[in-house]
């Protein structure tokens, strides 16, 4: 089982070479593959927790764990420049780790992105820039990374892939504006979004918001 992600640690590439934190299942046996993505601060265990919590029994469960705990130094919202070469080599990561999935037979139809805070930052961007057709995406209290929202993927390049957007319309790191703009922005790629700001709700995760992922992870879902 492959312990660190793929790709060679190198000058200019900090999150490439850093080790994985897996659960849940034997991959060999998974129906599922949930790709957990921490947040500012977070680390592997913490985010392999969310995805115990969510995830049905069926699913394996592996968890990067970012450089210095961050995957990009500034604030979401500032110009992408300012974030690199952090944010390139984030994005690198969650290509390569695919890429070693699908190399094990876990093709993108079977892999789940889940992120909370800065780790939702990183796996909307990530879909924003390369939609392909995964299982789906939960993004809780994050949107897609730059000053602007930016411009949509090809018009059906996610194609009815479900997609929960789960944030707390106070929350002080997150602006609901963000959030509303990433639901708009992937629901004119085709993705079937769910976006749920709850309000009066700060930086965290909520019951609801945890039930709701729990529907889109589930076999029927």
């Amino acid at each position: 089982m492959l312990t660190h992600t793929p790709g060679e640690p190198g000058s200019g590439t900090p999150h490439q070479g850093r080790p994985l934190l897996w659960g849940g299942c034997a991959l060999r046996d998974a129906a599922r593959v949930l790709v957990l993505v921490h947040g500012r601060g977070g680390s592997s265990e913490d985010i392999l927790g969310l995805g115990e919590h969510l995830a049905p029994p069926d699913s394996a469960l592996v968890a990067p764990g970012a450089f210095q705990h961050t995957w990009y130094p500034h604030r979401f919202l500032e110009p992408t420049e300012h974030n690199e070469p952090w944010l390139s080599s984030a994005l690198r990561m969650l290509d390569d780790l695919e890429a070693y999935l699908s190399d094990e037979g876990i093709a993108s139809e079977r892999t789940f992105l889940v992120g909370f805070s800065q780790g939702a930052c990183l796996s909307s961007e990530s879909v924003r820039r390369r939609p392909r057709p995964l299982a789906g995406l939960l993004a809780y209290a994050g949107g897609v990374i730059g000053p602007e929202a930016g411009a949509a993927g090809p018009a059906d390049s996610l194609s009815s892939v479900p997609v929960l957007l789960a944030c707390g319309d106070t929350d002080p790191h997150i602006p609901a504006t963000r959030v509303r703009e990433t639901a708009e922005l992937l629901t004119r790629m085709g993705a079937a979004v769910d976006l749920r700001l709850y309000p009066g709700m700060g930086h965290g995760i909520n019951p609801d918001g945890l039930a709701a992922g729990r529907r889109i992870l589930a076999p029927d879902g």
